[in-house]
């Protein structure tokens, strides 16, 4: 009898087939898009990505950079594209205006005059998260000022509008008042966020924030399970005639009175990342992703919007796919944010329409796997003095935040968490037979070496150039993420 391993993935399998069978006409809510991020070891072909986000009727995209090789790929989608400038280029794009304009040139009017539809310039992305200790305080605002300059004299400023990309911890509530309604930004950064917003504003730029509910759960040991998603059930909040039954209305609320406050209260709101993560801990599971994503897309599809700002809204859902290699800083679960796995298959059934028939996503076509071979500890090392330190060293090198506690591959024995650490190194290096070895401790199998429900993956041949899967290790999101006084009143 096959194990439930391989009936798990001869089960994926069959849905990515039948997915590929459906409609690429699919209709997705308007307003929506995705993040795609590529910090992983072995990304996917670009023109792979593309033809996915295409296939399931995506239009709009956020990047993190404005990498040649990956926005290429979009020529001739009509497919919405935001390209981004790094938080470490800040200071270069500061410093004069002829910097911006040569980097406008290079990643802007190159792409526009050859079919790429560039809607957003994200100037950095979350610039002035408290755990940078103000290290972008003072190029932020010069940069975001000389590009949209740039952008101007290059004629497409009417078109494609310089922002920055915001965390929900840039504006707070007092503690003595944890409601929308007395939301302001916050007391360090005040009058600096007060005249880029009518900066922004004057240009017609839009507010982009990013508001993560799963971190406010996460974070708090008091926070109420169900206020974190739209489905209702939890308590709500009574803010000035308006109730509030979700975290994310109250945060996205007390953004628009910050905005009200700044003398900007008409200011369109972008949401640049929401989304919700599948492993690497106890809230993060397939069930609460599909639960938060199908009330997210459901009140999109209806046009609820919030108690402030009723209406469609615009929205991109983080991310895409599963990265391999980002920071796990905030926690294990920072690899597990796709909505599709890293070889491109889809986790769970949604309804990108929002109208909740649910199905399989498309699949990545064509992906191309490794060899049939997994790298496991053998079966007769009885001595495990020298396991502690082989799996060290594996897991620094390679993923292995399925292993934590309330991770998919959290009930394995201690035979089973080696073998994971060391296939996951195996994999990582290519499948390098030197890579498995560990002290003489491990040897390959052709044996599907998964367990249970813990899948062991194969790698995918990747033919990304270096720069790509290495050069965007970033932080990400820490600590006070997405936590909003307002969010911590049932404490």
């Amino acid at each position: 009898m096959d194990s439930p391993a391989t009936v798990m993935w001869t089960y994926l399998a069959v849905a990515v087939a039948a997915a590929a069978l459906a409609s690429a006409s699919t209709p997705v809510v308007p307003g929506l898009g995705v993040n795609w991020g590529t910090i992983m070891s072995h990304p996917m072909l670009p023109s792979t990505v593309v033809q996915m986000i295409q296939d399931n009727g995506i239009k709009k995209v956020k990047l993190f950079d404005a990498d040649e090789w990956t926005l290429s790929a979009f020529a001739g989608t009509n497919i919405e594209v935001t390209i981004a400038i790094p938080n470490n280029q800040l200071a270069r794009m500061s410093e004069n205006c002829k910097n911006a304009k040569e980097w406008v040139k290079e990643n802007v009017t190159k792409y526009d005059h050859g079919g790429i539809k560039i809607k957003y310039v994200a100037v950095g992305n979350e610039p002035f998260l408290t755990s940078y200790n103000g290290t972008f305080i003072k190029t932020t605002f010069p940069a975001l000022k000389n590009i949209q300059t740039a952008l101007n004299e290059a004629g497409v400023g009417d078109r494609i509008k310089a922002t920055v990309p915001l965390n929900a911890d840039v504006y707070n509530s007092p503690s003595s008042n944890p409601v929308p309604s007395s939301g302001d930004f916050r007391s360090d950064i005040h009058d600096l966020m007060v005249d880029m917003v009518r900066f922004m504003h004057s240009h017609g730029s839009p507010f982009m924030v990013n508001i993560y509910p799963y971190l406010s759960l996460n974070l708090n040991p008091n926070f109420p399970v169900d206020y974190a998603f739209f489905d209702g059930g939890g308590r709500s909040i009574s803010d000035n005639n308006h109730q509030y039954t979700n975290v994310f209305d109250a945060n996205f609320d007390t953004l628009v009175w910050a905005l009200k406050k700044a003398g900007v209260g008409d200011m369109k709101i972008v949401v640049g990342e929401v989304g919700w993560p599948t492993d690497g801990n106890e809230y993060a599971t397939l069930s609460s992703a599909k639960r938060f994503y199908d009330g997210f897309l459901k009140r999109m599809a209806e046009k609820v919007g919030t108690p402030l700002r009723p209406g469609p809204m615009e929205a991109y859902l983080f991310g895409l796919i599963d990265e391999d290699m980002k920071s796990i800083l905030p926690g294990n679960f920072e690899r597990h944010w796709g909505i599709f796995t890293y070889d491109g298959r889809p986790k769970f059934p949604m309804d990108l329409s929002g109208n909740g028939n649910d199905k399989y996503l498309v699949g990545a076509k064509g992906v191309q796997y490794l060899p049939a071979q997994w790298c496991v500890l053998k079966p007769e090392v009885k001595d495990d003095s020298l396991v502690g330190t082989n799996i060290d060293y594996a897991c620094y090198n390679a993923d292995c935040t399925s292993l934590g506690y309330g991770s998919s591959c959290n009930q394995l024995d201690n035979r089973g968490n080696t073998s994971y650490a060391f296939n996951m190194y195996f994999q990582m290096q290519d499948q390098d037979v030197r890579a498995c070895d560990f002290d003489g401790l491990a040897v390959t199998t052709t044996v599907n070496a998964s367990q249970g429900n813990c899948l062991f993956p194969i790698q995918i041949v990747s033919s990304a150039p270096i720069p790509l899967a290495v050069a965007h290790l970033a932080i990400g999101r820490v600590v006070l993420v997405a936590i909003v006084a307002c969010a911590l009143v049932f404490i």
